[in-house]
């Protein structure tokens, strides 16, 4: 016998909504569906004191992001119109657990702890989530667009700001960078509306906020 797929209420997707939000501030990320890029390192020898607290304040950055990126993409997924752009958001929401799993795992071998502030930006990163997707899915599929490419500047700087010895960040960032562009190009193939430039600014000082914030606290 042919069973339909289950149909869940609205009450049930923001139950279900709530549930991966105390997941991804509290609990474990899931396990990373690819291994690390860094598994075939061997860090012959750790980094000193100050590196090591340096390096472990950008990752958890990097971390912060991909807690936001969970929650942009949930809220995107929650309110798109179309099957696929469903699909697309939860399948980049997929990819980015990855890098949460990835940073998470580095931010512990190199003694640093999550961002304290997690919860706020979680909160605001799906209700921005939330809002792009109702707007219409090209303007969805844009916000997604604009907020990888940034993204992907980010990574960037982090890269060259890397103290050559640590190899194992290092190939950390540069697979997330290639998974954010790869996102981006996504976005672009699906259809993706370009932002106007006072909502692209206004993202890039709000990501500006929370990097400086998160760096530190």
């Amino acid at each position: 016998m042919i069973t339909e797929p289950r149909q869940y209420s609205a009450f049930d997707q923001l139950c279900m909504q709530f549930d991966a939000g105390l997941k991804t501030l509290f609990g474990k990320p899931r396990q990373a569906s690819r291994e690390r890029p860094d598994k075939d390192v061997v860090a012959m020898h750790a980094l000193p004191t100050t590196e090591e607290k340096r390096v472990g304040r950008m990752m958890r950055v990097n971390h912060t992001g991909e807690i936001c990126a969970q929650a942009l993409y949930q809220g995107q997924a929650l309110t798109a119109r179309k099957a696929d752009t469903k699909q697309q958001m939860q399948t980049a929401a997929d990819e980015e657990n990855d890098h949460l799993a990835w940073c998470e795992q580095r931010l512990q071998e190199l003694h640093s702890h999550r961002s304290y502030l997690n919860p706020l930006w979680y909160s605001g990163a799906l209700m921005i989530g939330i809002a792009a997707g109702i707007a219409g899915d090209k303007w969805s599929l844009g916000f997604l667009a604009e907020t990888e490419r940034q993204v992907t500047q980010h990574l960037g700087k982090h890269l060259q700001r890397l103290p050559d010895q640590d190899q194992k960040s290092r190939l950390i960032l540069a697979q997330m960078q290639t998974d954010e562009q790869q996102h981006a190009v996504q976005a672009h193939n699906a259809g993706a509306a370009e932002l106007p430039k006072p909502i692209k600014r206004l993202m890039a000082t709000c990501a500006k906020v929370m990097t400086q914030t998160a760096y530190w606290i």
